[in-house]
């Protein structure tokens, strides 16, 4: 079934609610009903047909909602676009994709006609912006008024979306997206954190990654809760909304919490409105968790884990349970069945093992595979098993606890290193605000332990970090930084995580380290 069909329906029993606030503006279930009509309307019109692409380059705003939502109404398949993204992976997207349209904003519209030309010649794909402006086809506010009320019927099994992945390590590729696998996933996340009518979501991520569409603005409003959208991340804004609007659930990633602690360290606040804060998108250091505890007093943290190609949501900690230290959480045994692989000896490892594997996952979350890339999908798929390339343990009680990527493994003096944990001790210490860790070349080592730090205050010196490692017992022998450089700060991928493979060009020359 068409996963907006639900969407609609509670939309049209309540018209006159707010489902969604962004600065000054807000959006009625009317208003969403009426947008998403017209515009699947103005797509049957033109043409569109069943499973055609249709691109959304959109901040988060009030248009992204029934933008989307009028897209799979007419039966397309919606292809979110990182508003961040480079003119040379922009033109991957759009070409790979086969996407008939695209809509914009109008500031947007010069850079986007531009690299259409150039790369696929105009005609071929039309331009909509949310507002009028020169160069688009059309803009949303010119629409025809004919209102569609009913949804072109999609099979579970059919593309709802392609989301394509950032390409931090290469050209981003295309994860297709049923209905299946977004309405069980967004079923789940509300099971799992028992979302009602009364939830309000302030949502600070992106609405083109599923840590902000399907982990949390979805699932809200499909189970009859409001949103608060902000644009973009600013911590002050995040902190203000988050006291004046007492919203009950978040999303978080670890670089947000570090900014809401630090910017609340000398004064802290006491957000009790709070009753679910999800934090993923890259593993939780300790320390920062710790800081964002006592700063902000919020306790409801529930670490979440998934990727583009689970929908977003592979594991995370229960809610009726207590929180443990630095899990992963379970995995969701109504969406995903999964096994932890010894890569070594290719066969599941016990629970409660001490063994570092890989995780592996199937289910009804899980993508069928990438958009136009058979060999992509041969990778990572075995037996109908997907390779997530996690590498982690499992407990006796089935929690997942994250060592690292598999590709980020360091190999030093013949012994795997997991950046992971070297990153977990140092940011216990207080001299570090953060750290990220990475393999350099080494005369003897072949590759050395090298942690790039954001201190603290100025005035900490890299023998000052070197020597409260030397004095830490996870950091010793191998494990310990052979090599520390320090940064004003770490340089981010666009969906905000930590970019390791800038590190590395940065610091790949070879010194002696220790």
């Amino acid at each position: 079934m068409n996963i907006i069909t639900g969407l609609l329906r509670r939309a049209r029993a309540n018209p006159d609610a707010v489902l969604v606030r962004c600065g000054d503006d807000t959006l009625t279930a009317g208003q969403f009903v009426e947008r998403s009509g017209r515009l699947a309307a103005f797509f049957l019109a033109q043409g569109l047909m069943p499973g055609d692409r249709v691109g959304i380059c959109l901040p988060n705003d009030p248009h992204w909602v029934p933008t989307w939502a009028g897209i799979l109404q007419a039966g397309g398949t919606a292809v979110p676009i990182n508003v961040l993204i480079s003119p040379t992976a922009l033109q991957h997207v759009v070409s790979d994709s086969g996407m008939r349209w695209v809509i914009t904003r109008p500031q947007d519209l010069a850079r986007v006609n531009d690299l259409l030309a150039s790369s696929i010649g105009s005609g071929e794909v039309r331009l909509m912006s949310t507002e009028r402006a020169e160069g688009a086809s059309i803009s949303l506010e010119d629409l025809p008024p004919t209102l569609m009320t009913a949804v072109v019927p999609r099979l579970d099994d059919t593309d709802a979306m392609i989301m394509y992945t950032s390409g931090s390590t290469g050209v981003p590729k295309g994860v297709r997206q049923t209905h299946r696998n977004t309405s069980s996933q967004c079923e789940a996340v509300e099971q799992v954190y028992d979302l009602t009518s009364a939830d309000h979501a302030l949502v600070c991520t992106p609405l083109f990654h599923v840590g902000g569409l399907q982990l949390i603005l979805l699932p809200v409003l499909l189970a009859g809760g409001s949103v608060t959208l902000m644009r973009k991340w600013d911590k002050g804004e995040w902190i203000e909304r988050s006291l004046a609007m007492r919203p009950t659930v978040t999303a978080l990633v670890p670089t947000m919490m570090i900014d809401i602690a630090n910017a609340c360290a000398e004064k802290p606040i006491t957000l009790d409105s709070y009753r679910v804060c999800m934090v993923g998108g890259s593993a939780l250091p300790p320390g920062p968790l710790k800081r964002f505890n006592d700063s902000t007093g919020i306790t409801c943290i529930r670490t979440v884990y998934g990727q583009t190609e689970q929908n977003g949501l592979c594991s995370t900690e229960p809610a009726d349970e207590t929180p443990r230290y630095l899990t992963m959480g379970k995995p969701l045994a109504q969406i995903i069945e999964w096994q932890v692989v010894d890569l070594d000896i290719m066969e599941p490892v016990a629970h409660g093992s001490s063994t570092v594997g890989e995780l592996w996952v199937r289910g009804d979350a899980l993508t069928p595979g990438y958009w136009n890339n058979p060999r992509g999908s041969a990778e990572r798929f075995l037996d109908g098993w997907f390779r997530t390339g996690d590498m982690v343990t499992v407990d006796g009680d089935g929690y997942l606890y994250f060592a690292d990527r598999a590709d980020d493994m360091i190999i030093s003096g013949g012994e795997n290193v997991f950046p992971q944990v070297v990153e977990n001790a140092m940011s216990l210490s207080p001299l570090i605000s953060e750290v990220s860790v990475i393999g350099t070349p080494h005369e003897r080592y072949v590759h050395q332990v090298t942690a790039i730090v954001v201190p603290a205050k100025p005035e900490v010196t890299i023998e000052d970090i070197a020597a409260w490692c030397r004095e830490h017992p996870d950091l010793q022998g191998l494990q310990s930084p052979r090599r520390i450089e320090i940064v004003e700060q770490l340089p981010r991928t666009p969906n905000n995580k930590v970019d390791r493979m800038a590190l590395r060009k940065l610091f790949s020359s070879s010194l002696p380290g220790r």
